[in-house]
């Protein structure tokens, strides 16, 4: 334990440091807009200027040729009606003009101007702020173009530079009962709850837990006054198991009620995920024998300590001791239920769902054997099996690991892991597994037994398949695909082997919203947007067993503008389009990195954090068709993309 106790500190000074990098921009003014609707056509708009250190502003001095600070608006778009520069200037010497006095400011400059526009349903301008700094040595002319958005659903989002998009209400109802949210969001607890049940099932095969299933039956059985009572203390029992592990996901609700993208951003980001990297390979190596992670022995301690105290309280404790005392089995699976549900789209419940499947797992044996206490006779005895289950994890650890790095690989725009390489990587896992399993290989505290049993050469069996599966992963050939595992790999254009285009399957896409909107236009077609992430499972699944149909390829290449946005991209925006954002709960929120912009632009417009997420408008900007997020059948999916551009043909007039 000590690692991570020297590591928490790292990590927060690392995290510490990506704010400070990320907020860092080469302009000397960052500069935030402030909008006032007047009328329908007149507007107060406010630019408010934060100046670096050490620098200044200068006010208007034709005399030396300053020009001071002007906005200019587009031509034919506003006119501007007043203009003022309310800011402090002060008047000292100035060292870049020898010595003699200039006017400027010095920590603020404002700019407050009341325009007309041309024309009431414009939506945004893009202003031109040009404007001298100086600092004891340097002088600049400096000029930045602020996006003001003067309409956006009842409230503004300042320098987004995405222009209004009507999504009140949609043209054509395209979605069915299959594609409804509900059902989308329900599948996916269902399936996370499952998950988290086989999860609990393997945690009670590992030699932390499986000797105490009769140990603590027996107890509960033979030290009850009454048969009944033994049942109903097993039972209390189970039950305090189960809400355990439940109240563990409890704060991560309300880090999700305060921000529900915080999730997203957690589970996107490269320091996290690189923590991640390094604890599971620290897991990995605790299952191969290497070494045990366990809790503190105060923290076990306690708990048992406390399991005599009353009746209910003690079996409460009883409870909590064997949570504790088992961790160094339970923890690194529940950890990677923690990251796999952190990186899944339904945030805090979806993560309460897989710790209630992996709890209900655990205290479900325990329940079952104090009410039929004869089926302990059938409980395989403890052994070295358990020691074999235990080190399979390991394996499984260990190749989950590079799942993490790939997060942060992608993420951070690296390079390093490309598609080829992670599968080779874990081609070679699964070769050392088989080894493993066929006895060629022996691992700390392990003894090769001197007769393979059926269920280990079964195992290696499997092992051997799926590692054979992999293989043509590294091939550049339509096999490649492996859609047994997609949605883990990184995408097929991530890839060592050259590629036509950055673009899912070779399709003509773009990254840019305002120039595919105007390819839109141009070539009259519907603009597909496609919200998704570079750590999205659900998106490469998409991508990668739905567009690949052909039909859906076909109809997608043909008769639609794709646009990707991605909402996990790190890469810091201009520091023109770096704001602080206010939702209409109040909330603020910064806007640094080009994910930011467009996880902001999907939860204001659409009212949606979840990737991936498919919408449909056209060149107007009015929302064709209801929204659909993760949708696996191809059929369903074509039926969408159909009906969303029989709409779009009923509105094409622009």
């Amino acid at each position: 334990m000590s690692f991570f106790k020297k590591s928490i500190p790292f990590l927060l000074l690392l995290l510490l440091a990506q704010h400070y990098l990320f907020a860092q921009d080469s302009a000397i003014v960052r500069w935030t807009t402030g909008i006032k609707k007047i009328t329908d056509r007149e507007y107060q708009i406010q630019f408010e200027g934060t100046i670096q250190k050490d620098w200044h502003v200068y006010a208007a001095d034709s005399k030396e040729g300053l020009m001071g600070l002007k906005a200019t608006y587009p031509a034919g778009a506003a006119d501007i009606l007043q203009s003022s520069i309310p800011s402090p200037f002060v008047i000292q010497r100035d060292p870049v003009f020898e010595g003699s006095n200039k006017q400027f400011a010095t920590d603020k400059v404002l700019l407050i101007q009341r325009i007309t526009i041309a024309d009431q349903r414009l939506s945004s301008l893009q202003v031109k702020l040009t404007y001298e700094v100086a600092n004891q040595e340097n002088f600049i002319p400096e000029e930045q173009t602020i996006a003001v958005v003067l309409k956006a659903d009842g409230h503004s989002l300042p320098a987004l530079n995405i222009p209004v998009i009507e999504t009140n209400q949609f043209t054509a109802n395209c979605g069915g009962e299959t594609l409804s949210d509900a059902t989308n969001a329900s599948s996916g607890h269902t399936a996370l709850f499952f998950l988290g049940f086989l999860g609990g099932l393997i945690a009670l095969l590992t030699p932390c837990v499986f000797p105490m299933i009769p140990l603590t039956v027996s107890f509960f059985t033979k030290k009850s006054p009454t048969k009944s009572a033994g049942i109903r203390n097993a039972l209390l029992y189970g039950f305090f198991i189960f809400i355990i592990y439940v109240l563990l996901s409890f704060p991560f609700h309300f880090i999700d009620s305060v921000n529900p993208a915080l999730l997203n951003n957690i589970s996107t980001n490269f320091y996290l995920n690189s923590a991640f990297f390094v604890i599971f390979i620290f897991f990995a190596f605790s299952f191969f024998g290497f070494y045990e992670i366990t809790l503190p022995a105060s923290f076990s301690s306690g708990a048992d300590s406390k399991a005599g105290v009353g009746n209910v309280l003690g079996i409460f404790f009883m409870a909590l001791t064997l949570a504790l005392v088992s961790f160094s089995c339970t923890g690194p699976i529940l950890g990677s239920l923690l990251a796999g549900s952190l990186s899944a789209d339904g945030g805090a419940m979806q993560l309460t769902a897989g710790m209630a499947g992996f709890g209900l797992a655990l205290a479900l044996p325990f329940a079952l054997f104090a009410l039929f206490p004869h089926w302990l006779q059938s409980l395989p005895k403890s052994g070295g099996w358990l020691t074999t289950v235990k080190i399979v994890l390991g394996f499984f650890e260990l190749a989950l690991a590079f799942k993490f790095l790939s997060n942060a690989d992608l993420v951070q725009h690296w390079g390093l892991l490309k598609r080829e390489i992670f599968i080779g990587i874990w081609v070679m896992v699964g070769l050392m597994l088989t080894l493993y399993l066929f006895g060629k290989i022996k691992l700390p505290h392990d003894t090769i037994p001197a007769k393979i049993s059926k269920g280990r050469w079964s195992l290696g069996l499997l092992s051997l398949l799926f590692t054979c599966y992999l293989i043509p992963g590294l091939t550049h050939t339509p096999a490649a695909r492996l859609s047994l595992i997609s949605g883990f790999p990184p995408p097929l254009y991530y890839s060592i082997y050259e590629q036509d285009s950055d673009c899912i399957l070779g399709l003509n896409c773009s990254k840019d919203f305002e120039a595919a909107l105007q390819q839109s236009a141009a070539q009259n077609k519907p603009l597909l947007i496609d919200f998704t992430g570079y750590a999205c499972v659900n998106c490469r699944r998409m991508e990668e067993n739905v567009w690949s149909d052909p039909a859906v390829y076909q109809l997608m290449k043909d008769k639609f503008i794709l646009v990707s946005l991605y909402v996990d991209d790190k890469k810091p925006l201009p520091v023109h389009q770096q704001f602080v954002y206010t939702t209409k709960e109040g909330v603020q929120k910064q806007i640094q990195t080009v994910g930011d912009r467009w996880s902001t632009f999907e939860t204001a417009y659409f009212q949606n954090n979840a990737q991936p997420l498919y919408a449909v408008i056209n060149a107007r900007r009015q929302l064709l068709s209801k929204p659909i997020g993760y949708t696996p059948s191809a059929a369903a999916y074509l039926q969408w993309l159909n009906c969303s551009l029989d709409a779009y043909k009923q509105n094409s007039n622009p």
